[in-house]
């Protein structure tokens, strides 16, 4: 059953494009499973995938429910499991997939919760009130995450060479790999060319490492450092406010449609394969126009 899965997993990976971290979910739903199989196996012996059918999901999507998982977590778990079993059937691992019938819990779309513009800007002030080679590294970054709006994995995947200071723009890999140049206003450049001149020669410690964000002790940047660090800004700019680096690309979406930027160009800046996916700041963006109604209305008073 474990070869099954490497094979699945090869396949989005190689095939599909997907990240690491999608791998790794799907990896880790997917040894749930068996996992559960495995305690629920008569005999002690698990069945083949090709045993598998609608009644087993629904009793492990049953025992989900009876452990409280969120009905967001157990959504992602049966998508990883229907996508694993279309493999298999693709493959001709199985004849029929068991779980083409099955119902993905419904959840409820939530709606991205951004800082305000005052507050984008208390929060990269923030930046200034240090000069240590890390300091300028920090500048550097958050003014690149709202600049960009990109994603934290995308900002610790960037090398020096994919930063054009000169051009004012930023190339990135998003999802499947897919490449896009972002521009970059002339404030995010003044404190990408400080950074590279006194904070990234210093944190340096070897000719060969190519990673533009680098940790103290000269190694790439990791996701859950970069979390680190902006939470301690936040906390230092009072902001009031839980943030995380996603929480500056939803700034940076909603700041960009609510001054007049058309979705299509923030689709494209955000690396969104749909638009669909972008719309979703739309709500959020007519709500100042909803208070200037209602305040300047004469019959809305």
């Amino acid at each position: 059953m474990k070869e099954d899965i490497d094979k699945f997993l090869n396949y989005l990976e190689v095939e599909k494009g997907f990240s690491l971290n999608t791998t790794e979910a799907y990896k880790n739903d997917l040894t749930q499973l068996t996992g559960f199989l495995e305690e629920t196996a008569k005999g002690g012996t698990i069945p083949p995938w090709a045993s598998f059918d609608r009644q087993a999901i629904l009793s492990y999507l049953t025992n989900l429910k009876e452990r409280r998982y969120a009905a967001t977590t157990v959504a992602r778990k049966v998508a990883a499991i229907k996508s694993f079993f279309g493999f298999l059937t693709a493959e001709g691992l199985v004849k029929e997939n068991p779980t083409r019938d099955v119902p993905s819990p419904r959840v409820g779309k939530s709606l991205p919760k951004p800082i305000s513009i005052t507050q984008a800007r208390q929060l990269l002030e923030e930046t200034e009130k240090r000069t240590t080679p890390e300091a300028k590294r920090d500048k550097a970054m958050l003014h690149l995450l709202y600049a960009s709006g990109m994603r934290v994995s995308e900002l610790v995947s960037l090398n020096v060479n994919d930063v054009d200071t000169d051009g004012g723009y930023v190339r990135c890999f998003g999802k499947g790999s897919k490449e896009r140049l972002i521009p970059i206003h002339s404030q995010a450049v003044a404190a990408l060319k400080d950074y590279l001149s006194q904070g990234h020669t210093k944190l340096r410690t070897s000719d060969e490492e190519k990673a533009l964000f680098l940790n103290r002790r000269g190694d790439r940047l990791t996701r859950q450092g970069l979390w680190q660090i902006l939470k301690g800004y936040a906390k230092a700019a009072k902001l009031g406010v839980d943030i995380t680096p996603h929480t500056l690309r939803h700034s940076f979406a909603t700041h960009m449609l609510s001054g007049g930027a058309d979705l299509r160009s923030v689709q494209e800046l955000l690396g969104h394969a749909n638009i669909s996916t972008t719309q979703v700041y739309t709500h959020l963006t007519t709500e100042h126009i909803r208070r200037a109604y209602e305040k300047s209305h004469p019959r809305a008073k």
